[in-house]
């Protein structure tokens, strides 16, 4: 999604006086399935989206770290809808534009802008879910963890000075790590981020018992996992 798009919405809410809401750490914004009036953006903070299979596990979608559409845009006529996934909150605190469905939907068909903002968001929305379900079929294990650590790194990662080293500068758990790829358990996790710090393709930095830092050593070999 182009910068310039989002932060036009996010002006025009502003300007509208639309009201926020804030949510702390690891405090949920909604629930998968459950019907809400409301659409959220997100104006600052980082959040995690998931769903929750059919055999009771969370499998995580995306971790976002600036201004976005989390609600997903269906049917304008529908007072109520479902909410698309499950909305964890990942930093300290995270706040969000709340405004009516029916409201939102009368600002986007009034205003040429917004609307091509949302043909944007639905492209956005379509691209990145089928490079997502193209990594997921198209990799083992390993490459699907490979994968999400070059995702971390772009969302992420800061250049370790004087070096070619790049540091994930957030906190994630083996078990956040297990949802995204799809594997069954946290050990399996930390088996193959083991296997990737013996061929010094990652090591850790700044590690302390709820804080870790997983700093991509060789980007190059990294990417070797990786079936595109």
């Amino acid at each position: 999604m182009p910068n310039k798009d989002i932060n036009y919405l996010v002006s025009f809410l502003k300007n509208k006086q639309i009201s926020t809401i804030t949510k702390s750490y690891h405090t949920y914004l909604t629930f998968h399935g459950l019907k809400a009036a409301s659409v959220f953006i997100l104006k600052e903070g980082i959040i995690k989206t998931s769903v929750i299979l059919q055999d009771g596990r969370e499998f995580n979608i995306s971790y976002i770290n600036q201004p976005d559409v989390i609600s997903l845009l269906h049917d304008e006529a529908l007072q109520y809808d479902e909410q698309p996934f499950n909305v964890r909150i990942e930093s300290s605190e995270a706040t969000f534009y709340q405004i009516n469905r029916v409201k939102f939907w009368k600002y986007v068909n009034s205003n040429f802008r917004l609307q091509n903002y949302v043909k944007q968001y639905y492209r956005h929305r379509l691209s990145e879910s089928s490079s997502r379900l193209q990594r997921l079929t198209m990799n083992g294990k390993l490459g699907a963890l490979a994968s999400f650590l070059r995702d971390m790194a772009f969302k992420f990662g800061q250049p370790l000075p004087n070096s070619s080293k790049i540091i994930i500068d957030f906190n994630v758990t083996n078990e956040d790590i297990a949802g995204f790829c799809g594997i069954a358990n946290h050990t399996s996790v930390s088996r193959m981020m083991r296997k990737l710090k013996e061929e010094k393709v990652i090591e850790f930095g700044n590690s302390t018992k709820n804080n870790r830092r997983i700093i991509i050593s060789n980007v190059q070999k990294l990417d070797d996992y990786i079936a595109y």
